[in-house]
């Protein structure tokens, strides 16, 4: 029987030698886990790994991991999955799994032919409705720092990281504790992702929005195309990301029932990523330990409303992702080797939904995200391109004001920035909670508060803001037979992972509904 050992070294540590110091009996070995613990680095502390792993002895063999998956065949109606982003691609890999196609529909092109149109909007301005950084095929996730940390506890997290490293991610994305592919290697495995799925006779259609559900005494029977092509099914899984406005006032009409749901707002807050390593490796940094990441987080004693920091991109890029051609978002993201020369992070304050925003309009919460966004890009146009991302230095935010000399500012963002007063952008209570929170972040990291740190806004799509209700054990929308919603738009995901493992979820509810299939 082979045997499961933990155990915590160095960071410079080799572990095979440590293994076979150990344990001589060793013949092999898999590594089950891998944690980076650095607390402490910046008062010299040694940062340690702490693993799990297994091992083998003579005449032992690991046990297969490998999933057993029985063809089940097609169902009579093929399901129609709408959106190519993380929920809806792992829902339709989950079903090609079982033998089952599926056809899916997303309004945007493939990565490579996305990537062409992003990179036009970063550099001249040039916008495209249906190919941005949040529309396309991979969804958001494509443009993000590419971290498949979660804190969800389900069966399905291994699966999805199995699965990644099926199509290309590297062997340790099975086993660290933070994994993490960035933009540049997950748009490859998506590609690769979407080529498999058309290999086990699913259906991938490009460039064609959805633009109604069809349904019958609130049943579903199908959707239409924008180009009034209707395609019909039993079964359409909603996987539109957080972004898909047309959508949330469609299923309004169509009397979906959804419910208001809290998010957050506020800023990137953008520092030269050897500051941050320095602050957090102390005489640690520049060693080999990648660049440092920190999560932040403070909740206002009076207020009892939470700031905290989000999608921390160490050695990343500030990017202009924007769904609309008169709106502005800012989010963070970086490559697989993470050597930008800054790091940035979502500094963001929690939005209750009814205090912050009206509770008598079931879509206030689009239209309070939708200002900010707007207010934005009002203030780029009336002093730049309307292109430029509006910031100001974190000096200057702390001050309240503005310097308005011809400094140049060096940022990460292709599309560059204009000087702006945030307050201007943002609610009067965001910003006085970031100023409140950025005080407690500074004790917490010494030299968080720097002149050399960027506040760039605004930060405004962290989660869909309502929740499409559905039940709990069948995943179908409470209010229409035949409609899934899943993912990060839906309101049940944060994140690449979650939004992934909730489109297994639904794949698996569908198994079980359609075929009787249970594991």
């Amino acid at each position: 029987m082979t045997k499961k050992v933990q155990f915590t070294v160095d960071f410079k540590d080799d572990v095979e030698t440590y293994l076979e110091t150990h344990f001589p009996e060793m013949v092999d070995y898999r590594i089950l886990s891998q944690a980076l613990d650095a607390r402490g680095a910046q008062r010299g502390k040694t940062p340690r790994y702490t693993y799990n792993i297994e091992i083998l002895s003579a005449g032992e063999q690991f046990e297969a991991i490998k999933e057993e998956f029985p063809q089940l065949g097609p169902f009579k109606d093929r399901p129609i999955i709408i959106g190519a982003g993380p929920a809806g691609l792992f829902c339709a890999l989950r079903l090609a799994d079982y033998g089952v196609p599926s056809l899916v529909i997303e309004r945007g092109d493939r990565a490579h032919n996305r990537m062409l149109h992003i990179s036009k909007f970063w550099r001249y301005g040039e916008f495209n409705t249906e190919n941005n950084v949040c529309y396309g095929e991979g969804g958001a996730g494509l443009f993000s720092d590419g971290k498949l940390i979660t804190r969800i506890k389900s069966p399905f997290v291994q699966y999805v990281m199995n699965r990644f490293v099926d199509f290309g991610a590297p062997k340790d994305t099975a086993y660290i504790s933070n994994p993490h592919l960035g933009s540049n290697k997950i748009r490859g495995l998506i590609n690769k992702m979407t080529e498999y799925l058309v290999s086990r006779n699913c259906e991938v259609k490009y460039n064609t929005r959805v633009d109604k559900i069809l349904t019958e005494a609130n049943k579903v029977i199908g959707v239409e195309l924008s180009t009034g092509e209707k395609i019909f099914s039993d079964s359409v899984i909603l996987a539109t990301g957080h972004s898909a406005s047309e959508m949330y006032h469609h299923l309004e009409i169509l009397g979906v029932e959804m419910k208001q749901k809290d998010f957050a707002v506020g800023v990137r807050i953008e520092h030269p990523r050897e500051l941050i390593d320095q602050i957090q490796y102390g005489k640690f940094a520049g060693l080999d330990l990648g660049a440092a990441r920190y999560r932040l987080s403070y909740e206002d004693p009076k207020s009892k409303k939470g700031t905290y920091s989000f999608c921390m991109c160490p050695g990343g890029y500030v990017l202009s992702s924007g769904t609309e051609a008169d709106g502005i978002v800012v989010n963070g993201m970086s490559n697989f080797a993470r050597n930008s020369r800054w790091s940035n992070a979502a500094l963001v304050v929690s939005v209750r939904a009814g205090i912050d925003f009206s509770s008598e309009k079931l879509l206030a919460g689009l239209d309070f995200q939708h200002s900010i966004e707007q207010s934005a890009y009002q203030a780029s146009v009336s002093r730049a391109s309307g292109r430029e991302l509006p910031a100001q230095t974190l000096k200057e935010f702390m001050s309240g004001s503005l310097n308005n000399g011809n400094e140049k500012i060096k940022t990460s963002t292709p599309s560059g920035i204009v000087k702006t007063e945030l307050h201007e952008i943002l609610p009067s209570f965001v910003t006085k909670h970031l100023e409140n929170a950025l005080v407690k972040f500074d004790e917490n990291l010494k030299g968080f508060i720097s002149d050399k740190a960027l506040l760039i806004a605004p930060e405004t799509r962290t989660s869909a803001p309502v929740t499409i209700l559905r039940n709990k054990e069948t995943m179908e929308s409470s209010s229409h037979q035949g409609l899934y919603p899943c993912g990060e738009g839906a309101g049940h995901a944060g994140g690449i992972t979650s939004a992934a493992v909730d489109g297994v979820k639904v794949a698996m509810s569908l198994l079980k509904t359609k075929k009787g299939f249970e594991t």
